[in-house]
């Protein structure tokens, strides 16, 4: 049975998702994308950004085998190697990016991964290198439709710790790590990307 796994939600997102990086990334350096799960973006947006080196990553063996699998179908010559990274755990496995790309993580995860998220991109992102998140949020307290209020109200009953965040708590966590929130677009499925930029100056 082959590894590779392809889930329908990726491949729904991953064009909408790619139009915003192309707007956003700089036209060389690495892009690290934390908790890339089965390895589709990874496969999609390296195919289209080819002056960035893309750095897949993730947690579960059963994802960095999916990664492998997708990196080994496309022989992509910017496509790295994935890392285990737990982002919670600090410093990462990698030196200086000026990306960080994260999907559909902060939700199905102990609030703990979105500071860890942040502390990581403080330390590893380039003065000036820009963070993308993707997925569900409140806007001022709200879900933005019927359908996001009843994918939380399932999350939290499989684990208090989940939940769709605000997206006012998550723009002060950036803050706090020296990470300024620039941007929010509206995405398919009543999705958000959010885009957030390191200072030019100072240490994190």
């Amino acid at each position: 049975m082959s590894a590779k796994l392809t889930w329908p939600a990726p491949e729904r997102n991953k064009q909408p998702i790619l139009e915003v990086l192309e707007r956003i990334v700089p036209s060389t350096g690495t892009l690290l994308e934390v908790a890339s799960g089965t390895g589709q973006h990874a496969a999609h947006f390296a195919a289209r950004l080819p002056a960035l080196l893309y750095q897949p990553t993730d947690l579960e063996d059963a994802n960095l085998a999916s990664i492998r699998a997708w990196r080994s179908e496309l022989s992509l010559p910017n496509l790295l190697a994935p890392l285990r990274l737990d982002v919670c755990e600090s410093p990462w496995p990698v030196g200086e990016v000026q990306v960080v790309y994260n999907a559909n993580m902060v939700h199905i995860a102990p609030w703990e991964c979105a500071v860890g998220l942040f502390r990581g991109a403080a330390r590893h992102l380039a003065p000036g290198g820009v963070l993308l998140m993707y997925g569900p949020f409140l806007v001022g307290g709200a879900h933005t439709a019927p359908s996001n209020q009843a994918f939380d109200e399932d999350l939290k009953r499989r684990d208090p710790r989940f939940g769709v965040r605000e997206l006012e708590q998550v723009v002060a966590l950036a803050a706090e790590h020296g990470v300024t929130f620039e941007e929010r677009v509206q995405m398919p499925a009543n999705n958000q990307s959010l885009i957030f930029r390191r200072s030019q100056a100072g240490s994190p």
